[in-house]
């Protein structure tokens, strides 16, 4: 059974972040870039959350692919509800949402469209699979509002200004 998200009641508020580009540390993208090879040939995923409203990833938090699959992946219910009152509790939101894909592009898939229910989230897929010859692995973002997939600019920085 795939997990159903629990939604924050704190939402909105202005980003210091251009919309359309994902601003993440060198350090959080080589823990996502880590955990995706780490978990292969299982697909892993995790959250990275960042302070309410400022749409700053922050803190990594991996998480288990209760599915363990290397074509699907899903949250255990329990740890992402545990999850959810814990960043309601620190104030925080769901910046990333990422899971990698082990033989295929760094592209949504109709499953994870359907799945995407945090519209302020970016969603990073992490492609393990060596699909364009550009190295072992991709590192994508996307918004996912209403089924919309739009692929966002990636800035890495070594620390926010």
């Amino acid at each position: 059974m795939r997990a159903v998200s629990y939604h924050s009641p704190v939402r909105g508020g202005p980003s210091a972040y251009p919309v359309g580009m994902l601003t993440i540390t060198r350090a959080l993208y080589d823990q996502i870039v880590e955990h995706s090879r780490a978990d292969h040939p299982d697909e892993a995923c995790g959250v990275v959350a960042g302070p309410a409203g400022t749409g700053r990833p922050e803190r990594f938090i991996p998480m288990l692919n209760a599915a363990r699959s290397p074509t699907f992946y899903e949250f255990d219910s329990h740890d992402l509800l545990k999850l959810y009152r814990e960043m309601d509790d620190r104030d925080e939101e769901p910046v990333i949402v990422y899971h990698s894909h082990t033989a295929t592009e760094a592209y949504p898939s109709r499953t994870d469209i359907s799945y995407a229910n945090e519209p302020q989230a970016h969603y990073v897929l992490v492609s393990t699979a060596d699909t364009d010859d550009a190295g072992p692995f991709q590192f994508r973002s996307y918004t996912i509002v209403e089924g919309v997939v739009t692929e966002e600019e990636v800035k890495i920085v070594e620390a926010y200004a």
